[in-house]
């Protein structure tokens, strides 16, 4: 009975996460940090960081594929399909109408402007959380110089494949100092290949049927399941992808359909990721009211399988594996390689606002919230659409 409330409790949390979420992986994370470790305690700073490091590893939508394996965690299989279940929901719901209604009218003239202020603010979440990070993992001189370095490596190089790379490289470098870790008993790691046969199966199995029958919904299903077999990083990543595929090459939707969705996802709470049911929602518009919400239901199932099979397939020896003194020592180059990730994700989210003082006066300001006044970031984010209604 303890563990369903438990159970409860953490469904509720990720609900209030889910509708309250903006501003993309970096932002998910330090909301992620202040509910389920400060608040909650589901598990420690040092957890969340692993795992998100993890998932960086994995092609997939980031802070998806960490609040399943949170769930995991939590409650085992069952509580972690539940939560992606819930994450997941909101926003494909609200992007598969969206495409319903842009579609289903010739003019329209969509104002944004009361989401304006989430982004300054956003970039000053992603800076507290950058901040609390440094703290916690950054402590010797070998920590420093390959946070530096990680920062201008994601800085410079603007490709998603850099990501798992940089990890690698840190992972690397410090694997070498594994003497420094005490010895801990270890127990045989138990591979279950399951999910991994599964990834690679549906893969396989979704490019054929793409390839024999002839309808959309299986080709709108295979393209973004292909894609999310690819992706690393946010879902910025995925607009190169689609705008190629289903804009240029394919010509499901014009340009103007395209760029609407995108700028209107900005404004929708969950994942980002949820821009391709957009996308399948307008790709089918030829078939009617519920084709349309089929190609929704489509591409979502498509883009978000990938990544949770492979996050249910390393979670599951996960806790074995990084008991190895080799497999300890390289999480303390992942985890400051992943602070100067994180750190560059800050600079390059602030370009934007280059010449408008107003939102380098709310990026400071919500920095400056989080630190002393240890506002709930669901509330600051409501205050900042509030101010952008107002003014």
């Amino acid at each position: 009975m303890v563990k369903k409330v438990r159970y409860y409790i953490f469904l509720k949390d990720v609900l209030l996460l889910t509708i309250s979420a903006f501003g993309g992986p970096q932002a998910h994370f330090a909301m992620m940090l202040d509910m389920l470790v400060h608040k909650r305690g589901y598990l420690d700073e040092k957890e969340l960081i692993e795992l998100t490091a993890l998932c960086q590893f994995l092609p997939g939508p980031t802070s998806t594929q960490t609040l399943t394996a949170i769930g995991f965690k939590v409650g085992g299989p069952n509580l972690a399909y539940l939560t992606l279940l819930i994450w997941i929901t909101p926003a494909f719901l609200i992007m598969t109408f969206a495409g319903i209604f842009i579609s289903s009218i010739e003019e329209y003239n969509i104002s944004m402007e009361f989401t304006r202020f989430i982004k300054p603010m956003a970039v000053g979440i992603v800076a507290y959380s950058a901040y609390v990070i440094i703290k916690k993992v950054v402590t010797t001189k070998l920590a420093v110089v390959l946070m530096i370095l990680a920062a201008i490596a994601s800085f410079a190089v603007r490709t998603p494949f850099v990501f798992p790379a940089i990890l690698l490289v840190g992972g690397t470098v410090t694997a070498f100092n594994y003497k420094r870790h005490e010895k801990e008993e270890k127990q045989k790691i138990n591979i279950q290949w399951s999910n991994f046969v599964l990834w690679g199966g549906v893969l396989l199995g979704a490019a054929l049927f793409g390839a024999y029958l002839d309808w959309l919904g299986i080709r709108i299903f295979e393209n973004f399941y292909r894609i999310g077999s690819l992706i690393f990083g946010g879902g910025q990543v995925l607009v190169p992808f689609m705008y190629t595929e289903f804009v240029e090459f394919k010509e499901y939707l014009t340009s103007a359909e395209f760029l609407s969705g995108f700028a209107l996802v900005q404004a929708v709470p969950g994942p980002v990721f949820s821009f391709a049911s957009y996308v399948g929602s307008i790709s089918m518009k030829e078939y009617g009211l519920m084709g349309q919400v089929l190609g929704g239901f489509m591409a979502a199932l498509g883009i978000f399988l990938p990544g949770t099979f492979l996050i249910f397939f390393v979670i599951r020896f996960w806790e074995q594996l990084k008991k190895f003194r080799i497999v300890k020592a390289s999480l303390d180059g992942v985890n400051a390689a992943s602070s100067g990730m994180i750190l560059a994700a800050v600079v390059l989210l602030s370009i934007p606002l280059s010449g408008n003082y107003l939102n380098y006066i709310i990026m400071i300001g919500t920095f400056g919230i989080m630190m002393f006044k240890k506002i709930p970031t669901p509330f600051l984010i409501l205050g900042g659409i509030l101010l952008g209604i107002i003014l």
